[in-house]
């Protein structure tokens, strides 16, 4: 994990990669827990018999379950010192290029595109996360994350 003493030193880096997470790995348990918590019970992600001969040889996670791993992969990659909390602002852009089958590794790329000073102190990033799939040269998800981080 990279530790940035104050939020400010982050102003300097825009267009920089920031870190990177370590690989968690995406089993079984967790793409059927997200489809019992979300409702999406589509054969792809929960059969694995059926998803045996289907088009990607396995069950894939879902899109959305990708995605929802950013948080902690955020917290693995890097953390700044004066920051006492840290609230999530919205999304820009959310691709998924590639699949993700169930057993497969997963790691982020934080990099930052725009750090925009708040009113009263803290400041608002803009964050291009890129996660890749180990063993795969397409990320399987692209997103632009904006945060606020409040002092």
């Amino acid at each position: 994990m990279k530790h940035f003493a104050r939020l400010a030193d982050l102003a300097a880096l825009v267009g920089q990669p920031l870190a990177q997470s370590d690989w968690i790995t995406v089993e079984q348990a967790r793409i059927d827990a997200f489809a019992e918590a979300t409702g999406d019970r589509q054969w792809i992600h929960v059969d694995t018999s059926r998803a045996g001969s289907g088009p990607f040889g396995s069950t894939i996670a879902h899109g959305f379950l990708t995605l929802s791993l950013l948080p902690a992969l955020l917290h693995q990659a890097f953390a700044i010192d004066d920051v006492r909390m840290g609230v999530n602002y919205g999304l820009n852009r959310v691709r998924f290029p590639a699949p993700v089958p169930s057993g497969s590794r997963v790691r982020a790329l934080f990099t930052l595109l725009a750090f925009e000073p708040l009113p009263g102190g803290g400041a608002q990033l803009t964050t291009l996360a890129s996660i890749e799939r180990e063993g795969s040269r397409k990320p399987v998800c692209v997103a632009e994350l904006v945060t606020r981080q409040h002092l």
